[in-house]
């Protein structure tokens, strides 16, 4: 019985290293937190943006891990934890193509570059659609 323990502790701990010095190299090789600060023109407060990186992966992961029941109103409680995490991916995607100047790749790639705006607008609206497809066919609403 102990031996289990052990080798769970084991696997759970390497699996969290592998998993956080991932997500970790992700974020320092490409350089997405300063990016994300130039973007947005808050160089000053970089700290603040790598403190909530941080914070976000370790009280996720504790929630994650916990189970956790508030006596709320959970439609509330849904509602901000979908505006903050879209709004991490969302910044976090647009950081991610920035550095690695995929837009203006694909327009010269497939021969629009003089409608970037278009296809643009194409990427946010085929963002959108898809979403709202997810939302009301998988959840009923």
């Amino acid at each position: 019985m102990i031996i289990e323990i052990a080798v769970t502790i084991m696997v759970g701990l390497a699996g969290g290293i592998a998993v956080g010095g991932g997500f970790v190299a992700f974020l320092s090789v490409l350089g997405i937190i300063p990016r994300l600060t130039q973007l947005t023109k808050t160089d000053k407060m970089i700290q603040m943006y790598e403190w909530a990186v941080i914070l976000g992966a370790v009280c996720s992961g504790w929630v994650d891990l916990r189970d956790l029941s508030l006596h709320m109103n959970v439609s509330i409680i849904i509602i901000v934890i979908g505006l903050f995490s879209g709004l991490f991916i969302g910044m976090l995607a647009a950081a991610l193509t920035e550095v690695l100047n995929v837009i203006p790749i694909l327009s010269k790639r497939i021969g629009l570059e003089r409608q970037l705006i278009t296809l643009l607008m194409a990427i946010v609206f085929g963002k959108i659609c898809g979403s709202l497809f997810q939302w009301i066919y998988f959840y009923n609403i």
